[in-house]
């Protein structure tokens, strides 16, 4: 008779993405905060809408230990960026779903309610656990930003210097990170954006759709004008040829 000893040991598989909750049912703090995040997400999504090797998210879940899924005590980042994955719908990140991948950059959006947090326990869980490359803390009201970046050697944050144009750089994702004024959702602020190399920022959907309007007004404005330059020409020629004198 075979004993309980004898049978081999079934390894336990941890809850994947389908079992995990994925909404703990709390909105943003502000409908301020919940802009800012949208801006961020779809302006990076939409400059770069020919990859497919990352994967953004925000106000969403990371699950990194078994301990954090039994005790269910973490919510996710406001706003994340894996790189070397796939760009795929997910309803939470899970690490040992994804080949062991955590976020390389991660901002949180500061708010009375969350700020000692962000700064105090989720910014060790960031630099000691996940190995965050990049950290960068703004409130979307007074403006506050900074920005931490972990060292060569060492395992806890250091400040981000900003550049020239005061702006964070972001190596993780080739760019920078800067506040820049404009207009949101008919919301007139300082935003936080995503900044190119040229010192732009990169365009939302929306910013984009109103380029290429006025892009094809002011063709339309022009190809206008040509025609009507060519119209009067027509006339004048017509004009001088009535005048002119028979044979």
């Amino acid at each position: 008779m075979r004993n309980a000893a004898d049978e081999p040991e079934i390894p336990v598989v941890p809850p994947g993405e389908l079992e995990l909750p994925s909404d703990d049912g709390e909105p943003m703090e502000t409908n301020r905060h919940r802009q800012q995040m949208i801006l961020l997400i779809q302006s990076l999504k939409w400059a770069w809408r020919d990859r497919h090797d990352y994967f953004v998210g925000g106000n969403m879940f990371v699950y990194f230990s078994e301990t954090q899924v039994k005790k269910n005590d973490f919510r996710g980042p406001d706003f994340f960026v894996v790189l070397d994955t796939t760009d795929r719908d997910r309803r939470s990140w899970v690490m040992w779903g994804e080949e062991g991948r955590l976020p390389h950059v991660v901002i949180e959006l500061l708010s009375d309610r969350t700020r000692h947090v962000d700064q105090g326990e989720k910014m060790r869980i960031y630099a000691r656990l996940w190995r965050t490359s990049e950290y960068y803390l703004y409130d979307p009201w007074s403006h506050e930003l900074a920005g931490y970046r972990l060292p060569d050697v060492g395992e806890d944050y250091v400040r981000i210097e900003p550049d020239a144009r005061g702006d964070l750089p972001c190596r993780r994702l080739g760019l920078s990170v800067g506040i820049r004024p404009g207009s949101y959702e008919g919301v007139e602020t300082r935003w936080l954006r995503f900044i190119d190399a040229d010192g732009s920022p990169l365009e939302t959907t929306e910013e984009a759709a109103a380029r290429a309007g006025a892009r094809a007004d002011d063709e339309k404005r022009r190809a206008d004008d040509e025609k009507r330059r060519a119209d009067e020409a027509e006339r004048r020629l017509a004009e001088l040829a009535r005048l002119r004198p028979g044979p």
